[in-house]
């Protein structure tokens, strides 16, 4: 990065330790939220199959985060998908939404249950009502990590989020993961897609409830 400081070392001061004042775009999403429709496009065997989905998530404020002169204000969350009427877990998902005030820089961490682990990124405006992040196979930054299995048979080649805050308080999520399936030529586009609505408002991160 031709933007890191000869300084590496030196934290700033001070510090505004009310991490919900300073998300930025991220602002609008913390608390808890549940999505009643969401809709999933996967591989089988015989072809794509939709499936219908609920979720909640809930994304909770953390305290402010340096490296060096680095300075960050994140939502640590927790994502549960079942299907319709079914209590057995379809999809769990935990990480860390974070937001660098002083370069726009929006990152997304996300890890799975399946032996998988991704980095998004990309540049958000302060106010920007739609962003939207990537992460690629195979780079050292913004990249994708997968454990032998997935890596040989379900290789995840790219990984694109897109969030939108929609004028009624609620934001969706349109996700697009590209698998390289073993034994199909073409490249598969495994989609999720929810909107949220907000169920319960955020907790403030430990330093700022003092």
């Amino acid at each position: 990065m031709s933007d890191v400081p000869a300084d590496i070392y030196t934290e700033p001061n001070p510090i505004n330790v009310d991490t919900l004042a300073c998300l930025g775009p991220l602002a609008r999403m913390a608390g808890v939220w549940e999505g009643r429709r969401g809709l999933d496009v996967k591989p089988k065997a015989e072809g794509p199959k939709k499936q219908a989905f609920h979720d909640r998530i809930e994304l909770q404020p953390i305290d402010p985060v340096t490296n060096g002169p680095q300075l960050m204000y994140g939502l640590r969350y927790h994502q549960f998908v079942t299907k319709p009427d079914n209590i057995k877990t379809y999809h769990d998902q935990v990480g860390y939404w974070l937001w660098e005030p002083a370069t726009g820089q929006v990152i997304h961490t996300l890890t799975i249950p399946r032996g998988q682990t991704a980095l998004a990124g990309g540049l958000v405006a302060p106010d920007a009502v739609q962003f939207e992040l990537t992460a690629t196979q195979g780079l050292d930054t913004f990249g994708i990590c997968s454990a032998p299995f997935l890596d040989a048979a379900f290789k995840t080649v790219s990984f694109r989020i897109q969030v939108t805050f929609n004028p009624d308080g609620s934001w969706t999520y349109d996700e697009d993961t590209v698998l390289k399936i073993r034994g199909q030529d073409e490249l598969f586009h495994h989609t999720d897609r929810s909107t949220l609505t907000k169920v319960a408002e955020p907790t403030p991160n430990p330093l700022a409830r003092g």
